[in-house]
């Protein structure tokens, strides 16, 4: 994982995570509510100096991280997931091949 960003940045992407995978109603989701609540927790202030600030944002860009790699996997998932018996054209066009051309235009 990268060198931390701004503990913003990070709760937009979070929140942009969570949108991709609750949908619409994400914002009634447990854990928008939650991510919300412990950022604003753990805000430093005039008054105090949160201590915990640091280990929550890793644990923000940790969870971060787990979306977006389940949502990256999914997508190749099911673009490459056996569908069954594919044509030799289909599997070199997978791997960026092309086959050779028969001689006579038989291919």
């Amino acid at each position: 994982m990268a060198a931390l960003g701004a503990p913003l940045r990070t709760l937009r992407e979070l929140l942009r995570e969570l949108r991709r995978a609750a949908g619409r109603s994400y914002r009634d989701s447990p854990a928008y509510r939650h991510v919300l609540a412990a950022f604003r927790a753990h805000r430093v202030t005039s008054e105090k100096l949160c201590r915990a600030q640091q280990e929550l944002h890793f644990q923000a860009a940790t969870y971060l991280c787990l979306l977006r790699s389940v949502r990256e996997h999914e997508a190749l998932h099911r673009e490459y997931h056996g569908r069954g018996e594919r044509s030799p054209q289909e599997v070199a066009g997978l791997v960026g091949f092309r086959l050779p051309q028969q001689p006579g235009g038989k291919g």
